[in-house]
């Protein structure tokens, strides 16, 4: 039985990195797509490519460990993992339905954690004492530094590619930026999927572990990072159009040079972030450096009601996420 549900949790965790590609597609592409600097085809090609890219370059997995360890083990359950995953999957299909740019992370945490917190709640122990403190509080801080992050860098980017660029022939300037685009974009790319892959990793291992096919403190097996960085890659070619609307054009109006900086932004802020350890969201991350790039026009250049909507769909994840596996995880006990 816990074999065939091991199966199970490690295939719905493949199906989550799918739709986590697809889901978040936009943040690589939406600015690329936007200043018609590739199709939308050819960018989820290029953005696939490059989440892949990251499987032969990142081997330390450092998020993938913060991931594993938000719950306490004594907690874990391949029941508590299968619940996660089911609320996770469930949120992210519903707001990528409404277009709605969540973070595919802050649901997999919130389903993580809600899951295991309820199990500790049946076992009589306070719902607390299930996970780690301090990586909740961690990621939570997050919320709001990453996109506060990615908007000052885009901020400075932008203030110091205008200054060299002042004297610069608009029409030159254009088609060197379109073409620094592919760049920046293959950066974002990379970056999204060093951290985002990563995730889903710490997920199955921790299921191994919970299932005893692996001793904890264990080298992950191979087979692992290779199927999460190709099942992100694969939802990344599918596309997430409705977000990519909303994210290349509903926020400000991005042009090439800013298209640049954003992406840059973004980038330097996943990779930072992935260094340490620390599971931010691409989501956030690129909608404060798109932020950040519209600030150099203007203040009103901003659409403001759309991005608080999207801040409210930010601050909304996790609990949303927590709830539905606690709903999920009290269902399967009545059938377990």
């Amino acid at each position: 039985m816990v074999t065939t549900l091991l199966v199970v949790v490690i295939c719905l965790a493949i199906v989550f990195d799918f739709i986590n590609g697809f889901h978040d597609a936009a943040n690589s592409i939406a600015t690329i797509v936007s200043t018609k600097v590739l199709t939308p085809f050819q960018a989820v090609i290029w953005a696939a490519a490059f989440n892949f890219l990251a499987f032969f370059v990142i081997k330390d997995h450092k998020v993938a460990n913060t991931i594993a360890k938000i719950v306490l083990q004594d907690y874990v359950t391949i029941n508590v993992i299968l619940a996660g995953l089911l609320a996770a999957i469930t949120w992210n299909l519903i707001t990528w339905w409404f277009g709605i740019p969540s973070s595919s992370s802050h649901t997999l945490i919130g389903g993580f954690a809600g899951a295991g917190m309820t199990n500790a709640i049946f076992m009589g122990h306070n719902a607390f004492h299930a996970i780690k403190s301090s990586y909740i509080i961690e990621i939570a801080s997050y919320i709001v530094l990453a996109p506060f992050i990615g908007l000052i860098t885009a901020y400075i980017i932008t203030i110091i590619i205008l200054h060299i660029c002042k004297n610069a022939r608009p029409a030159a300037a254009e088609k060197w930026f379109k073409a620094g685009q592919l760049i920046s974009s293959a950066f974002l790319s990379f970056a999204h999927g060093g951290n985002d892959a990563q995730k889903v990793m710490g997920i199955i291992y921790v299921a191994l572990v919970s299932a005893k096919v692996l001793t904890d403190g264990a080298t992950m097996p191979e087979w692992i990072p290779l199927a999460c960085y190709s099942a992100i890659g694969l939802g990344t070619m599918s596309g997430g159009w409705k977000i990519v609307k909303t994210m290349g054009s509903k926020i400000t109006k991005v042009t090439p040079v800013e298209g640049v900086a954003a992406e840059t932004a973004g980038a330097i802020t996943l990779t930072i972030t992935e260094r340490l350890g620390i599971p931010v969201s691409t989501t956030h991350t690129i909608t404060g450096s798109i932020i950040g790039v519209g600030l150099t026009k203007r203040v009103s250049a901003v659409r403001w009601g759309v991005t608080i909507n999207l801040m409210w769909a930010w601050v909304i994840t996790i609990p949303i996420s927590a709830l539905l596996a606690a709903g999920v995880y009290s269902l399967i006990r009545l059938f377990a």
